[in-house]
């Protein structure tokens, strides 16, 4: 065998590899974001007046301020108090409500229209209702948030639930496996993937519920800073508000993918999702 025919094998082994489809996605968003605020940047004061939407460097600026010489914290914590407490509460109570019914037609068929009702109420319209009856402080954006993120739980739970393929009950019980077993090893892991749905769609619900609590009567919090800023014409600090809100919304998005790629390695991967990730 020559030399050549032994070094060729080895120069395509030390090729630089392609990027991995997560490098290119990532990449992709960093260049969209970039070309978004850098248009921004140069519309601000050319195309339009600053007064409107402000512009991203006033914005950081203002942001760095707040964060280091203001409330910042202070609000911060405010809003995601009430947000946190309302999330896990409207989780839990959705969760042990989706589990229930869909174990229950009967109970599913009654309690079904009511639920319909309810959830049709517009929360905006609730928000001044749960001033007058719990007061100004955080219980009434606890309870506003919590009806939001309720019903987006309990409606995914109670769908991932009935959509368990029926073969693999029926498996489990030719197995011999009992109600209790059923449930935790096949029902419940064959759902996660609706549940987390629905977890990571009751997030911009439950942010949503705090700022609108916070709106409508508040002394604190992010929703009540914006408010404040907007009274008095200072578009930087609304932006800055908004930009914010956002960004809690994506972290707290992304540490739940996490999350749920963790529980649920368990699944198989796909042709097209093994593509992707190379």
């Amino acid at each position: 065998m020559s030399i050549e025919a032994i070094d060729l094998p080895m120069a395509k082994k030390t090729e630089a590899p392609a990027l991995s489809y997560r490098s290119k996605v990532g990449l992709t968003r960093l260049a969209l974001v970039l070309v978004v605020f850098g248009f921004w940047e140069f519309a601000s004061g050319s195309l339009f007046s600053t007064f409107w939407i402000s512009k991203p460097s006033l914005i950081a600026a203002y942001i760095f301020k707040w964060i280091f010489y203001g409330d910042f914290f202070y609000q911060l914590s405010f809003t995601f108090g009430s947000m946190i407490a309302g999330f896990t509460l409207g989780t839990v109570l959705g969760l042990l409500a989706g589990v229930v019914l869909s174990r229950s037609q009967f109970a599913s068929d009654v309690l079904d229209p009511f639920l319909v009702a309810i959830n049709g109420i517009p929360r905006v319209a609730l928000a001044p209702l749960f001033v007058v009856w719990f007061g100004i402080d955080m219980l009434p954006k606890i309870i506003l948030v919590f009806t939001l993120v309720f019903f987006v739980i309990f409606y995914n739970t109670y769908a991932g639930i009935k959509s368990v393929d029926r073969r693999f009950t029926d498996l489990a019980f030719v197995m011999g496996a009992n109600a209790n077993e059923l449930f935790r090893k096949v029902i419940l892991p064959a759902s996660l993937p609706h549940i987390f749905l629905g977890i990571k769609l009751s997030i911009p619900y439950a942010l949503i519920g705090a700022i609108i609590g916070e709106f409508v009567a508040s002394s604190a919090g992010l929703g009540w800073k914006i408010q404040m800023e907007t009274s008095l014409y200072n578009t930087t600090g609304t932006m800055a508000g908004l930009i914010v809100m956002m960004f809690i919304v994506v972290a707290m998005n992304s540490m739940l993918a996490v999350m749920e790629r963790q529980l649920l390695r368990w699944q198989p991967t796909s042709r097209f999702a093994t593509a992707q990730s190379q």
